[in-house]
C-alpha cells in the first residue's frame, strides 16, 4: 500500500522550502520543538486515557502547583514522557533503532511507576488485550521485535511514510510490553522522522478516532492506507508550522484570518484539517500566516 501521491509530492515541496529556510536556524527549530513538548506529551498520554489537560500537563513540566485532586501516577507519567521525547530528539542523529533502544526509552517511560515490568519485554503469562485484538503471546515477542526492526532497516524501496507507518501498526499489533506500548511507539515513529531529516508530529487526541481505526482495518486486511494518511497530513502540519516560523511570518489565529478576510469559517477549517492550506495548531487553536493568500 502507497502513500497518496497528492501527499507524497507535498510533502517533498515542503521537505525542500524547509532544508532551504533552516539553514542557520538550528536555535530556533529547536525551541520550536521544546515549545512542542507539553502538547506531544498531553496528547499522546490523553490518546491512553489520561485525565490531565494540556494545562496540567505544562504545569507539571513547569514544576507549579497542581490542584490536590492530580493523580500522583499521572504527574509521573508526563514527566517521563517528556523526558523521552527529550531524550530520542537528542539522540536521533547518533543511535540507530534497535531493541537496545527500545528497551531503555521503555525503563525511562515506566520506571519510577512500575519498576516490575519497566525496561522490559512481556515475559510468561503476561497477556494483553487492546480492544478486541489479542496480542501475541510473550514467547513470540522478541522474535517478532527482531523481525520488524530487521523489515524496516532492509526497506530501501518503500516510501519512507509507509515504511514508518508499518512498522508502527506492527509494533502495536506485536504489543511488546504490559504497559506503554501506544506512548513507546508514537516516540518511536518521531524518532524515525526525526532521523529521516523531518520533525517531529502529534498525533492528536482528537483525531483519535481514525488513529484507533488504522489498527482495526490493518488487523483485518494488512491495509495500512489510514495509518499513512494520519502520519501525512500530521507531518504535513508540522513543516507548515515550522515553515511559517523560518519564514518570520507574523501568526494570527485562524478564526481571526476567517474574520479580517471575511472568509467562510467552515470552509476554511476543513481546508486546515485537510492541509490544503497553511494552517497549523498551537496548543490546540489552528493558525496561519496572517498574509496567506490563497
Amino acid at each position: 500500500m502507497a502513500t497518496n501521491k497528492v501527499y507524497v509530492e507535498k510533502i517533498g515541496g515542503l521537505k525542500k522550502e524547509y532544508e532551504s529556510l533552516k539553514v542557520g536556524k538550528d536555535s530556533l527549530l529547536v525551541l520550536i520543538d521544546q515549545n512542542e513538548v507539553p502538547e506531544n506529551v498531553y496528547n499522546s498520554n490523553a490518546i491512553e486515557n489520561s485525565t490531565l489537560t494540556l494545562k496540567e500537563s505544562e504545569k507539571i513540566l513547569l514544576e507549579q502547583e497542581l490542584s490536590s485532586d492530580v493523580s500522583l501516577r499521572e504527574v509521573f507519567e508526563a514527566k517521563n514522557l517528556a523526558r523521552v521525547v527529550e531524550y530520542t530528539r537528542k539522540k536521533a542523529e547518533g543511535v540507530e533503532i534497535s531493541k537496545v533502544l527500545i528497551l531503555l526509552i521503555h525503563q525511562m517511560l515506566i520506571g519510577g511507576i512500575n519498576d516490575d515490568i519497566s525496561g522490559r519485554f512481556r515475559q510468561k503469562d503476561e497477556f494483553v488485550r487492546v480492544g478486541t485484538h489479542i496480542a501475541p503471546s510473550p514467547e513470540k515477542v522478541e522474535r517478532l521485535i527482531d523481525e520488524v526492526l530487521q523489515n524496516y532497516r532492509e526497506d530501501n524501496k518503500s516510501y519512507f511514510i509507509d515504511k514508518i507507518s508499518q512498522f508502527h501498526l506492527e509494533f502495536e499489533r506485536i504489543h511488546p510490553f504490559v504497559d506503554g506500548n501506544g506512548r513507546i511507539g508514537r516516540v518511536l515513529m518521531n524518532f524515525q522522522l526525526l532521523q529521516l531529516g523531518y520533525p517531529r508530529v502529534i498525533i492528536r487526541d482528537k483525531e483519535k478516532t481514525q488513529y484507533y481505526d488504522s489498527f482495526k482495518v490493518y488487523s483485518q486486511n494488512k491495509n495500512q492506507k489510514i495509518m499513512e494518511k494520519v502520519v501525512s497530513l500530521a507531518l504535513i502540519e508540522s513543516l507548515h508550522k515550522r515553515i511559517a516560523y523560518l519564514h518570520g511570518s507574523d501568526i494570527i489565529n485562524l478564526s481571526d484570518y476567517v474574520r479580517t478576510k471575511k472568509l467562510k469559517a467552515p470552509a476554511v477549517f476543513n481546508a486546515a484539517r485537510r492541509q490544503n492550506i497553511p494552517a497549523f495548531r498551537e496548543r490546540g487553536i489552528w493558525k496561519i500566516n496572517k498574509d496567506y493568500f490563497q
